[in-house]
């Protein structure tokens, strides 16, 4: 079952920036696997209560990695209700927020050594990367704890998705009346250029995944419907494949790549001189906006008429094991802690943050909506749609940011 040969020509050819470790996973030995994959199927039967006894037994580090600047926390609330139970504290318990370019390099080092320091959970975003890692290696190993199946939708088991995190059209209310934009083609006039804040599609992946996604059949005929709801008239698509590709085109000719944070970019969009701007950045880095200045922010989807035909973008955020856990147990009952209002308590506790768990509410505060509403005016992530069309589109959109 062991894929080794295909750990090799991932660490050569996908884009997972394994640049830094190829030429010694050449003629590296490929050590076994400490765990077996019964031990992870095993899991999934059991109860909290039985993870607890088993990962009593184990001893080591703990280590996380996630695309997530919360994993941190959820690590220390871990430790905090089990770690005198098994032997973690905050020195042998870590959590490490990383890019997935690193997680994936990292974990590659990390299966081809002999270290017993390597992560034994990561939470990771990009479902188009995951697929091909997953069906190209054997490094991660999905598990879904017994107290999720029947609970998350079918659809989120495999990978397991963890949340849904959106990034939504937001812009400076200072000065303005009513609703700025009520359809996506409105950010391709002229009055926008540079005042379209979006991270550079080129160093930001989720980014660039919308990107993507704008271009599928269903969406390029939703924007084509959009486009002619707005000027009056059928769109006229010249050299564009279809409709996706020309507002993709038209969009990135109006963006400004000069903030390569959505942190900053929401922070700066929030002041009064961002006056007549507006951005496309992830929803709960509101969390990081002076109250003082929080209310010159205006989210699109809020607004009484919905914005056509989309008002952003969502993604998954996904939770794996690594066949090497050194503690695979304390892993287990680590994804079961993460599925649960208690473990979610990090991300929940702000908006923007969408827990796979049904059982675990949506806070509501500023405003923010449940899934259900997220998901019938958000373009969604396909990591199949992705996968297949990711190199032509990006070829694309190089292309477009070249001529800005």
């Amino acid at each position: 079952m062991k894929k080794y040969s295909a750990i090799l020509l991932i660490a050569a050819i996908t884009v997972f920036c394994f640049t830094g470790c190829t030429k010694n996973a050449k003629t590296a030995e490929v050590k076994e696997t400490v765990t077996e994959e019964t031990i992870f199927s095993a899991g999934e039967k059991m109860t909290e209560a039985e993870l607890l006894e088993k990962a009593k037994g184990e001893s080591g580090d703990f280590i996380v990695y996630g695309n997530t600047s919360r994993i941190a926390s959820a690590v220390q609330g871990f430790v905090q209700k089990y770690g005198s139970q098994l032997g973690l504290s905050d020195s042998n318990a870590v959590g490490t927020k990383m890019n997935d370019a690193d997680i994936y390099t990292t974990l590659l080092q990390e299966y081809m050594g002999s270290s017993a320091k390597g992560a034994s959970l990561v939470m990771i975003q990009d479902g188009a990367q995951l697929q091909t890692y997953r069906s190209g290696t054997d490094i991660l190993v999905n598990f879904v704890p017994a107290s999720m199946k029947g609970v998350v939708a079918e659809n989120d088991l495999v990978p397991l998705v963890h949340q849904y995190i959106n990034k939504l059209f937001i812009w400076n209310n200072i000065g303005t009346s009513g609703q700025v934009i009520s359809n996506v083609w409105q950010l391709t006039e002229p009055q926008w250029k540079n005042k379209v804040f979006f991270k550079n599609p080129t160093t930001e992946q989720v980014n660039m995944n919308f990107l993507v996604m704008c271009t599928s059949d269903a969406w390029a005929s939703k924007l084509a419907d959009a486009y002619k709801e707005y000027f009056g008239k059928d769109i006229s698509l010249g050299s564009y494949k279809n409709a996706g590709y020309k507002w993709v085109a038209e969009f990135i000719a109006n963006c400004n790549f000069s903030i390569s944070s959505d942190t900053t970019i929401c922070k700066e969009m929030a002041k009064p001189d961002s006056k007549g701007c507006t951005g496309l950045f992830v929803l709960s880095k509101f969390r990081d906006v002076d109250a003082k200045i929080k209310g010159n922010l205006s989210v699109g989807a809020w607004q009484e008429k919905a914005i056509k035909p989309f008002a952003g973008f969502m993604y998954p955020m996904y939770v794996q094991l690594t066949s090497k856990a050194n503690r695979p147990y304390t892993a287990m009952l680590f994804t079961d802690y993460l599925m649960n209002s208690e473990g979610f308590l990090p991300w929940g506790k702000d908006i923007g943050a969408y827990s796979t768990n049904p059982n675990v509410p949506v806070n509501e505060k500023d405003g923010d909506k449940p899934i259900t509403f997220w998901k019938e005016c958000l373009v969604a992530e396909d990591a199949d749609f992705i996968r297949v069309n990711k190199t032509a589109v990006t070829d694309f959109v190089n292309e477009q940011i070249a001529k800005k």
